[in-house]
């Protein structure tokens, strides 16, 4: 009988774990409001029809400090710029499509990023279905226009100053987000 329920106990708390896939539940929003688990795997190419921005303040292959805090690690460290665009970034609050909490603030989405966007701006409030896919559960969701601006975004490789792996393709951050490395 002990077997029995030491199996049955078991086979209960392997099947939890599958149900989140064997990491923490909370995949969406960390309580400071910072996203997690980005797809940094996109190259360039997902980029193919965004507008190269033909004098933006960080050049491709520069460096600047990261003021942003989008993740962990990333406010205060050192960004390699891969790709800079003129566009317009939105914060967005959306609920993903794999379920879980809704996402809120989230920043950046552009324009090139929204569903049948075209080049008219979005107004607040405004109720959209994202192509974005740099979060689990965030192409195809629908989300809600919070604000935007007309910027320039950067794409960028850095190193986490909590340590860790280098994060590739980074998308975005606007100019503001940026600040640069001043010279000795």
């Amino acid at each position: 009988m002990k077997k029995f329920l030491f199996c049955l106990a078991l086979v209960t708390l392997v099947g939890f774990s599958n149900v989140s896939g064997g990491k923490a539940a909370n995949h969406n929003t960390p309580p400071d409001n910072r996203t997690t688990e980005m797809d940094h795997s996109n190259s360039d190419k997902e980029t193919k029809g965004f507008k190269k921005a033909e004098n933006p303040t960080y050049k491709v292959g520069s460096q600047a400090i990261i003021r942003a805090d989008h993740m962990k690690g990333m406010k205060g460290a050192i960004a390699t710029i891969v790709g800079a665009y003129d566009t317009i970034a939105y914060i967005v609050t959306y609920t993903p499509t794999t379920g879980g909490e809704k996402v809120k603030n989230h920043k950046w989405v552009v324009q090139e990023e929204i569903e049948n966007a075209g080049n008219i701006p979005f107004k607040p409030r405004t109720e959209v279905i994202l192509k974005a896919d740099h979060h689990k559960g965030m192409k195809g969701a629908t989300a809600i226009i919070e604000s935007g601006e007309k910027t320039t975004v950067y794409m960028i490789d850095y190193t986490p100053t909590t340590g860790g792996k280098r994060v590739k393709n980074h998308k975005w951050v606007t100019e503001s987000e940026l600040k640069a490395i001043q010279k000795p």
